[in-house]
């Protein structure tokens, strides 16, 4: 299945759709997506799995692959290291993103599959579909929802569904 995001709204498959929001910079071609920019990257992206923090709430019900999000998960944001745009445990030498966030934005994260077959430095890291700033500020390059709308569309997706941001 293909979920789409584009114009504030992430569209399912049956038609529904929520509403969403994108990175702070805007979109932009993934070619010329960088570390950094605050964009989102355009294009289709597979679902890869769903993190979650299970002190905030139980697993999310889905198809996809899940996993618990522990105190000491970080995800590597430097781009010269091997670890770029992959998971590391904290404390980490390289600049790498705390998983385990105080905001509540990874309750409930799907890592997308942005920049990681082959992974490219600089071209982009830590590319997720979280959850919702309560008053839908922009992200860091992120799609995000409200938990509500994430769990339904997790209750939907299954492993090599996509989500195309447009």
């Amino acid at each position: 299945m293909i979920f789409e995001a584009r114009d504030g709204a992430v569209i399912l498959p049956d038609g529904r759709s929520f509403r969403c929001v994108i990175g702070k910079g805007g979109l932009k071609r993934a070619s010329e997506k960088r570390e950094g920019d605050g964009a989102s990257p355009i294009g289709a992206w597979p679902l890869r799995r769903v993190l979650y923090r299970p002190d905030r709430g139980p697993a999310p019900l889905t198809a996809l692959p899940v996993a618990e999000i522990a105190p000491d998960d970080g995800w590597c944001d430097a781009a010269g290291d091997a670890a770029y745009n992959r998971p590391v445990t904290l404390p980490y030498p390289a600049s790498a993103e705390r998983m385990w966030r105080d905001d509540g934005l990874y309750d409930i994260v799907v890592v997308l599959g942005h920049n990681d077959d082959p992974v490219v430095p600089g071209m982009g890291s830590a590319i997720f579909l979280h959850l919702a700033r309560p008053e839908y500020g922009p992200t860091e390059g992120c799609v995000a929802v409200s938990r509500a709308d994430l769990e339904a569309l997790l209750a939907q997706a299954a492993p090599g569904d996509i989500l195309r941001i447009a």
